[in-house]
């Protein structure tokens, strides 16, 4: 049985949540955000009382506006950097772009991508990395939350089974 405790703050431009593991070797872990409709920073780490070490620690601080989004997140205990950037062109278009730097190998990952509504009920995805993964979903609203999706993706460093494929339904009364 696993029981903890969760204690949690809301306020207009703060938030504070913090987990207390209830055992013998507690696991304790806070998260706090504190900024405005357009500005936010915030920070989560953990704590192992047992071995007395950082298990996390993850900060981040996102600015938006009314047609893009822009975040710099650092994770995996200040061993990631992650920037990430969405554009709103329109209320059915948008693009997006990611870059991770790890600092240790000093090894740097991006993906972009996009989303357009091709009419009211069916979306169209698009992702590309740099590590030549190509995907793509197509998601229909078939009737009131029920959906169709399908979708597809290319990786060729997989040489046994390159390209995956995919059909998921949702139903929903």
């Amino acid at each position: 049985v696993h029981c903890q405790l969760d204690l949690q703050y809301l306020h207009d431009r703060f938030a504070l949540n913090s987990t207390i593991g209830l055992t013998s070797a507690p696991v304790i872990e806070l998260a706090t955000t504190i900024g405005t409709n357009e500005l936010a920073v915030g920070a989560e780490v953990g704590f192992d009382s047992t071995s007395a070490s950082v298990t996390k620690y993850n900060s981040g601080v996102s600015y938006t506006k009314d047609d893009f989004s822009a975040a710099l997140q650092m994770a995996d205990k200040g061993e990631t950097l992650r920037a990430s950037y969405i554009h709103l062109f329109s209320p059915s278009s948008a693009v997006a772009a990611e870059v991770t730097h790890r600092l240790k190998t000093k090894e740097n990952y991006f993906t972009i991508g996009s989303s357009h509504a091709l009419d009211p009920s069916t979306t169209l995805k698009t992702r590309f990395s740099n590590s030549g993964k190509a995907g793509l979903l197509c998601r229909h609203e078939w009737r009131p939350k029920s959906y169709v999706t399908l979708s597809a993706e290319y990786d060729p460093k997989v040489v046994s089974s390159p390209s995956r494929f995919g059909v998921a339904v949702a139903l929903s009364p």
